[in-house]
């Protein structure tokens, strides 16, 4: 029989993938470097939850929950103080650790803690750890780990479908021909980085006989195409040849009414001197190019499918396999960012695998 003709078997509805009400431990993108100046506070929400953002006079940025903990008073209607936060209501006080530092009516401070997140600045843009302590790195091209970068962003946006569903469009090989018209077919080998990052490297290209590979072929030499996704939430691709590559992250996080906010990321390594840096500039118009080229027609869909892959077949392996891959993450609530649990069976942190075993018709 011929392999296409197998189905792909899943046994269980996923318990994060696609769900409403929950997402993966991670890093996650909360706004633009440039958008929070120094002494500046703000209100952000992310992933449901109201939180405090400021940059204090040492230009570290501070994320940290956005109620006082005396009266519940937003702190964004506060003030930076040095690299410390005031409360606008009653002027307590708060560190950088959000160890509580002074109450102006008493003579030394409560031992109270306002609850802070890890946080990090990189490719323009302030991340936020949704747990205590940060158990990897922040997402990254994998072949650009050691190089140094020169990154650019894109105007963010928002789509209406849910994170999980914008994350399998770069690995459904069955629409680069129906929806792009792209003549080539794809398989994937797939790589674990860790627990929280998985990458799918194109493996094999077919019809290379067709007359546009054929023409091309000088400029077609070794072709690239891969794909990393890290915390269900955050991938990043890599397309091109050995003498060109593009790579593009796309942050993506779950806003209000089950919407992905998104924000694209165009990077390359750094090239020096002034021709380097008009090189630079190009090679992120492409990326740019592109993932307009690829984003024009597939949102439209994206955005009127009720996902429900319940006849997967071996093209659709990729997708069973990174489904499988989110399911074994640790899953937070929105808004709360406690681990998620079925209202009547405990999730437990080290989840049972997603099968995606093969059977024949």
């Amino acid at each position: 029989m011929d392999v296409n003709s197998q189905n792909i078997k899943s046994i269980r509805q996923p318990k994060i993938f696609n769900h409403p009400e929950r997402f993966i431990e991670g890093w996650y993108w909360v706004i633009p470097s440039q958008s929070l100046s120094i002494g500046e506070v703000k209100p952000v929400t992310i992933l449901g939850k109201n939180l405090v953002i400021y940059r204090g006079k040492n230009r570290r940025v501070v994320i940290g929950d956005a109620y006082c903990p005396h009266m519940g008073a937003h702190l964004a209607k506060g003030e930076v103080v040095g690299n410390e936060l005031r409360c606008g209501f009653h002027h307590w006080q708060f560190n950088s650790e959000g160890i509580c530092v002074d109450i102006p009516c008493l003579a030394a401070p409560l031992p109270l803690k306002l609850k802070t997140w890890p946080t990090v600045e990189r490719y323009g843009g302030i991340w936020v750890w949704t747990g205590e302590t940060p158990k990897q790195t922040l997402p990254f091209v994998p072949e650009l780990e050691l190089q140094e970068l020169v990154s650019g962003l894109g105007s963010s946006f928002v789509v209406d479908c849910h994170p999980s569903i914008l994350m399998t469009n770069a690995i459904d090989t069955q629409h680069f021909q129906a929806i792009h018209k792209l003549p080539l077919e794809m398989s994937f080998d797939k790589q674990e980085l860790h627990q929280n990052a998985i990458i799918f490297h194109k493996n094999k290209c077919h019809n290379k006989s067709l007359l546009f590979i054929r023409f091309f072929r000088p400029l077609y030499k070794n072709p690239v195409y891969s794909i990393c996704y890290w915390y269900g939430s955050t991938f990043t691709v890599t397309v091109g040849t050995d003498s060109l590559r593009l790579h593009l992250m796309m942050t993506l996080r779950l806003v209000a009414g089950n919407k992905v906010a998104v924000q694209p990321i165009f990077l390359t390594k750094k090239r020096r001197g002034f021709t380097g840096w008009l090189f630079n500039r190009f090679v992120l118009w492409l990326t740019y190019i592109l993932l307009h080229y690829f984003l024009k027609d597939d949102v439209q869909i994206l955005e009127t499918m009720q996902f429900d892959l319940r006849t997967p077949i071996k093209a659709d392996q990729p997708i069973m396999q990174l489904i499988h891959h989110v399911e074994r993450q640790k899953p937070l609530a929105w808004k709360t960012w406690l681990l998620a649990r079925s209202p009547d069976t405990p999730i437990p942190e080290n989840q049972t695998k997603w099968r995606d075993e093969m059977t024949n018709d």
